[in-house]
C-alpha cells in the first residue's frame, strides 16, 4: 500500500477503536494491535493521536457535505438535497451520525476533538459551501447579503437535524422522517417564511 493508502487504512480502524473506548482511552499500542503494523510505521504516519483523528475527519467530510460537485443543472433544492445528502442509506446516516456525536461528547473532555472538527470539518464545509452559494448568487439562482453567513445558517439547520434527533425523541422515527425533515428544512431556507 501507499502512505496515503495505508493511513486511511489505519484511520478507519481507529475510528472503531475510538468508539469502542472513547478518545482519551485509546492508545496509539491499541491501533497498532487493531492494524498489526509497527509503532514505527504509526509513527511514521501519525506523530501523534490527534493526527489520526485529523484523518478521519478528512475521510469523512465527503460523506457529510457532498462538495465540491456539480449541481448547477439541478434545481436549487434538489441540489442542495444532494450536497446535504439528504438521500443516503440508513447505514451511511449511522455512520455519519455516529461521528458527529461522538465528537460533540468527548470535545467536551478533549476541547482539541472540537477545534479539529470545526477547523478540518465544519469550517472546510463552510467555505466549500459558501463558495457554491456565491456561485449560485452570480448565475441570479438565490439572492442573498452574504455567502458565507447563508452556508453558516444553513448548516446550522441541516446538521442539527443530522446530528439530533426531534426533541424527547431518542431518534428518527425513520429514515424517511429525517428526510422529510430535511427537505423541509431546505425548502425553509430557499423560499423563506415571509409572504411574497
Amino acid at each position: 500500500m501507499s502512505d496515503a493508502e495505508q493511513a486511511l487504512f489505519i484511520a478507519r480502524q481507529a475510528r472503531e477503536i475510538f468508539y469502542e473506548k472513547g478518545y482519551g482511552r485509546t492508545t496509539m499500542e491499541d491501533i497498532v494491535a487493531r492494524c498489526r503494523i509497527s509503532k514505527t510505521t504509526l509513527y511514521r504516519l501519525f506523530p501523534a493521536k490527534i493526527d489520526v483523528f485529523a484523518t478521519i475527519i478528512d475521510d469523512h467530510r465527503q460523506e457529510m457535505l457532498a462538495l465540491p460537485g456539480d449541481y448547477d443543472d439541478l434545481p436549487i433544492e434538489e441540489a442542495l438535497a444532494r450536497i446535504f445528502l439528504v438521500d443516503i442509506d440508513e447505514e451511511a446516516d449511522r455512520e455519519r451520525k455516529a461521528l458527529i456525536r461522538f465528537v460533540l461528547v468527548e470535545a467536551q473532555h478533549y476541547p482539541e476533538l472540537g477545534n479539529l472538527l470545526c477547523e478540518r470539518g465544519g469550517n472546510w464545509s463552510r467555505r466549500e459551501l459558501a463558495a457554491w452559494l456565491e456561485k449560485q448568487k452570480e448565475k441570479g439562482r438565490v439572492a442573498f447579503d452574504n455567502a458565507d453567513d447563508a452556508a453558516l445558517a444553513l448548516m446550522d439547520l441541516m446538521f442539527r437535524a443530522v446530528a439530533l434527533p426531534p426533541l424527547g425523541a431518542p431518534d428518527w422515527p425513520d429514515s424517511g422522517d429525517r428526510k422529510r425533515h430535511l427537505r423541509a428544512c431546505i425548502a425553509l431556507f430557499t423560499k423563506g417564511i415571509l409572504p411574497r
